[in-house]
Order: structure tokens, then sequence, then C-alpha cells
């Protein structure tokens, strides 16, 4: 027996309509590429591969998650941390390819090689082969357990009800059925460790097979690795889990977690979606001024985010040989648009304060993300402001324990 997906309340069933409205959206803004498409996809993997890792406790810049995706050479990752980001990316590269296999089939194989992806960099955790003992997850901050999975004799058998479940046709809507996937690994806690990744990455494969948002289109792993959204997420999973494999209770907490957690994520990748266009617009505009070639822009959009920029990065971006690109750089810092850092191979650049100006400006006209389970009839000014918000500090309750 798995959990089961419960009825939506009215609620509920007013959020899922208004994700799909986003989600429409998005797919008539992708539906033509544009220059600046690749660029967004890779950032909103970067901070998906980075949001799902923090949750673990492996933190890392935004500039090193994405020098992950681009598969470059961190600049502050240590080694442990760098291994576990690359594996995961690994695993989310081959998730963007099954989002359109042709002979796609989920099965215990397809777990396994994903599972091995993550964390076959330390073979002591047994990657790619379910657990033979017990575990259970530990609250660091609370110092208890909050969670006991089932006995481990237990867990192909579930495993495989859970592909079932998968596999059969349904008609109810992709985001519950992701969600449930995810809901129901997690708990079933098939390995020894990698348990909470491996769910999420479950799920944004659920979604990526829907076939009308690309894998990095679809995820809410940055939502779910953010700060406070972090602590919501594992009280969610510990009141709807009971501390015990508790198939029977309710997941009605869940579902609503994960469709405010769509329709947030939705309303934050549209807003880039839109961002992206005007600040692209804004930087051809730029380079016709100061005479730079129009392949300058692939150096500058990334500076103007607050990113920095390598030059191995631009000449692959702009498709260009090494000299043309480090002429093109020198020319961009000429210009004061890029700040050099470094010496020689280990030189990289940031935007300069008037091009950083520029994103700003873009930045300024965005309107807020709201939360759309709060009622805002009855706020007001005076009080802090409720609306869901990217920029705070990621923090890490809980670790995956074994019994010895």
């Amino acid at each position: 027996m798995l959990f089961t997906t419960p009825d939506l309340s009215n609620q509920d069933l007013t959020v899922l309509g208004e994700i799909e409205h986003y989600r429409n959206r998005l797919r008539y803004e992708l539906r033509t590429p544009k220059r600046w498409t690749g660029y967004l996809r890779r950032n909103l993997m970067a901070r998906a591969i980075r949001g799902s890792n923090s949750i673990e406790g492996y933190d890392v810049s935004l500039d090193d998650a994405l020098a992950a995706v681009e598969e470059d050479e961190p600049m502050n990752a240590d080694r442990e941390t760098w291994a576990e980001i690359t594996g995961y990316r690994a695993a989310m590269t081959y998730v963007q390819q099954l989002a359109e296999a042709a002979h796609f089939e989920y099965n215990t194989t397809l777990l396994s090689s994903l599972h091995y992806m993550m964390l076959s960099h330390d073979l002591s955790k047994s990657p790619g082969q379910f657990r033979r003992n017990t575990v259970y997850v530990y609250d660091d901050e609370a110092a208890k357990v909050v969670y006991e999975g089932p006995d481990w004799e237990l867990v192909p058998d579930l495993v495989d009800e859970l592909i079932e479940t998968l596999r059969t046709p349904t008609l109810e809507p992709v985001f519950l059925r992701a969600a449930m996937a995810h809901l129901n690994l997690v708990m079933i806690h098939p390995w020894r460790d990698g348990n909470g990744r491996m769910a999420r990455a479950l799920q944004t494969l659920v979604l990526a097979r829907d076939g009308i948002l690309a894998p990095e289109f679809s995820s809410i792993e940055e939502y779910l690795g953010h700060g406070q959204n972090t602590l919501e997420y594992y009280a969610v999973l510990a009141k709807v889990g009971g501390g015990q494999w508790s198939p029977a209770n309710s997941a009605a907490r869940w579902i609503s977690f994960n469709l405010r957690a769509h329709h947030i994520q939705a309303q934050t990748v549209l807003r880039r979606t839109e961002e992206a266009s005007k600040l692209w617009d804004a930087l051809e505009s730029l380079a016709r001024t100061e005479g730079l070639p129009e392949r300058a822009i692939m150096g500058l959009y990334g500076a103007a985010l607050g990113l920095r920029v390598r030059r191995t990065t631009y000449q692959a971006d702009a498709d260009i040989t090494a000299g043309t690109a480090g002429r093109d750089l020198r020319r961009m810092v000429e210009a004061g648009l890029l700040i050099p850092y470094g010496q020689t191979r280990g030189r990289w650049y940031l935007g300069s304060e008037r091009l950083r100006s520029i994103y700003g400006r873009v930045k300024a006209a965005r309107q807020p993300v709201v939360d759309p389970y709060f009622d805002y009839s009855g706020w007001s000014a005076r009080h802090p402001d409720p609306r869901w918000r990217l920029d705070r500090p990621a923090v890490v309750p809980t670790t995956d324990r074994q019994q010895p």
C-alpha cells in the first residue's frame, strides 16, 4: 500500500487552474527560440541543482552551480561538495534526455541508475543499491528522530508498487501525480543516502515526461531549497509521515504545499522569461552604442545579472576562437562594462556598475510574487510583506541516519 492522492479542496482546484494558466503562458513564451533562451535554461537548471543539494547541506554559489552545468571547474566549492553537485548534475542531465526518449519506461533499473549517477563518487553509500538495514531521518536541530522508513525487506515490493502506479495511465493532473511520486519515494526511503534528492529528481522527471515544458521549467527544486521553504518542506513531510511508514495518512497538506510551490515557481520563471527578453534588448542597444560585435551580448548577459564570466564560457557560447574571445573581453573592459579579476588562465570578469544598472532598471519594474493560498484582502502595508521571497537563507535541519 502506498500514499494515495487526496481529494482537492476548492482552493486547491483554483490554484491548480492558475498553475495551468501560467504553464500555458510559459509554453507560448518559449515556443519561438530566442537568443537568451539557452542562458535562461542553464540558469534554471543551475538553480535547481543548487536548491536540491542545499537541502542536504551541500551549498554552492550560483556561479559554481552554473560551472557544473557547463562542465567547467568550480571557483569556490570544496572537493566533497563539488562531487555531490556534479553527481546531481549528471542525474539531472539524464532526466533532460529522458524527457523526450521514445522508448522510455519506468522501472527499478532507471531509479537505480539515477541513484548511481548521483552518488557514484562515494561507493561507501552503496550507489544504485537498495538499503539492507533500518534507516531514519534525524533532525539535527531538535536532536531527535523524526521519521523511520519501512523495514528494508519491504523496500523492493514498495518500489515495484510505485513503479506500477507511474506506468498506469491516468487522468490525474501531472502536478498531483509528480507530487505523489515524490512523497512515496521519499517515505519508502529505498537507499542509504540520497533519498531526498532522488525523490525530487523523480518528481521533475514525471513533470518532464508530461511533455509540455522542459525539466528546467517544470522543477520546483529551486523553491524547495530556499530557507523557510526548506523548513516548511520538512515540516509537511514530518506531519504527513507521522514519524514512520504510514501510507494510510492523508497527503492533503503535501499536495497543497506542492501546488503552492508550483504556483510560485511558475510566477518566478515567467518573470525571469520576461526580464530576460528586456535585458537582451537593452544589451543589443548597448553593444551598438559601444561598437561591440553582437556576439558580445553573450558575455555581457551573465555579467549584467551579477554572475562571473570566464573566457572559456564566452568562447563556447559565441563559438569563436580563444584569441577572438580574449580580444572581445578586452574591448568590453575598455568600454567600462566588465571588470577583470585574477591572472591569465584563472582570469574572470564581473559586470561594472554601469552594466549591472541596466538589469537593475529591468528589475525595478517587476511585480512581486504572490502566495496563492494567502488571503490578501486584510493585508496592510503596516504589516510585514507576506509575499514569498527568493532571498531567504538556506537552512538544513535533517540528515539520514543508519541503524548500526
